[in-house]
């Protein structure tokens, strides 16, 4: 799908409920020269699938560098896979290496608050500093062009996740005041057609949830924050609660740094003993370990199946039947 002349996107169906429509991976850069993709969705298949697909179908398009807007998996789990099989460069955000322990190659491109990417013919990216949704997002502008690609930060179908309150807001503040913003690109869900209005919709959204946060408290006395989003989100998918109440903590969290809430310090269960935490991570592993083998199980039997199709079939015939005009 064609975004405008230097941005396309490969948008892959999505039903997990935290993300509605769909994951997309975005291009950017002249067409028939290399690009600058924008995340490169879980390490699975189909996302795998669908960008080589999509690669295959433009004429000359390669992969010169790899990017993510942060490091969640559903965003950087394909970077080794793009070093390996697209040989394209990567490029993380600053101070994320620890977070992306075992989804980067050894050599990566620290992306810095400000820094521009320079894709040729005149196709320049501005990396945006964005905390909030996660400790590391970014947000890359393509002013140019008037293309603001959010990953996580701000989404298409629905409102996201808040890591950190404080920094969200500033961030959705900066966003908000770019010059020539026309379409905003999310990680999830439908591409953004009135940026403006979708990013002061999202400010006054967490104003709205601060205010009733504060009206349950100030009726129900001492709550937890479980309790508390039960009373606001009645009806939300089961699936999404935990999310849900991230959303509220990180609302509480704020308004105590703000001496506005009282915390009651609740009592934390014992910590696992380092023995139960080493057979956890062992249990981990193994589990990882059989994964990766039933992975290489099905790629092997794939590969079977197609080799044999390149000779005769051998099982049903000691000498198999000739043919001669009669």
């Amino acid at each position: 799908m064609e975004i405008s002349p230097s941005v396309r996107a490969a948008m892959v169906p999505d039903d997990n409920p935290m993300h509605p429509d769909y994951t997309s991976i975005y291009l950017v850069g002249p067409k028939g020269k290399q690009s600058l993709t924008i995340d490169s969705g879980e390490e699975i298949d189909r996302y795998r699938w669908f960008l080589k697909g999509y690669l295959a179908a433009i004429e000359n398009e390669e992969i010169g560098m790899a990017a993510i807007t942060h490091h969640h998996s559903d965003h950087s789990g394909n970077l080794k896979w793009a070093k390996q099989h697209l040989n394209a460069e990567i490029a993380i955000p600053n101070g994320g290496r620890n977070l992306l322990k075992g989804r980067i190659p050894r050599d990566v491109k620290l992306l810095h608050d400000n820094e521009n990417l320079e894709l040729g013919s005149g196709v320049k990216v501005q990396i945006l500093k964005t905390p909030g949704h996660s400790v590391d997002s970014l947000c890359y502008y393509l002013e140019d062009e008037g293309v603001l690609f959010t990953g996580d930060t701000l989404l298409g179908s629905s409102t996201t996740t808040v890591w950190n309150l404080g920094h969200y807001r500033k961030s959705l503040q900066r966003l908000l005041e770019l010059p020539n913003l026309k379409v905003i690109c999310p990680g999830h869900g439908k591409i953004i057609h009135n940026p403006r209005e979708r990013i002061q919709q999202y400010i006054d959204h967490r104003n709205l949830r601060e205010q009733q946060i504060l009206k349950v408290l100030d009726s129900k006395k001492q709550l937890t924050s479980w309790e508390i989003m039960l009373e606001l989100y009645p009806d939300i998918d089961t699936r999404l609660r935990r999310a849900a109440d991230g959303n509220v903590r990180s609302h509480l969290t704020q308004l105590k740094d703000e001496q506005r809430v009282i915390v009651h310090e609740g009592k934390p269960r014992r910590a696992k003993s380092k023995n139960k935490i080493q057979r956890d991570i062992e249990h981990l592993r193994e589990e990882d370990l059989i994964i990766r083998k039933a992975k290489r199980l099905e790629t092997s039997r794939r590969r079977k199946e197609l080799r044999a199709q390149e000779n005769p079939e051998g099982e049903q015939w000691i000498e198999p039947p000739r043919y001669e005009i009669s």
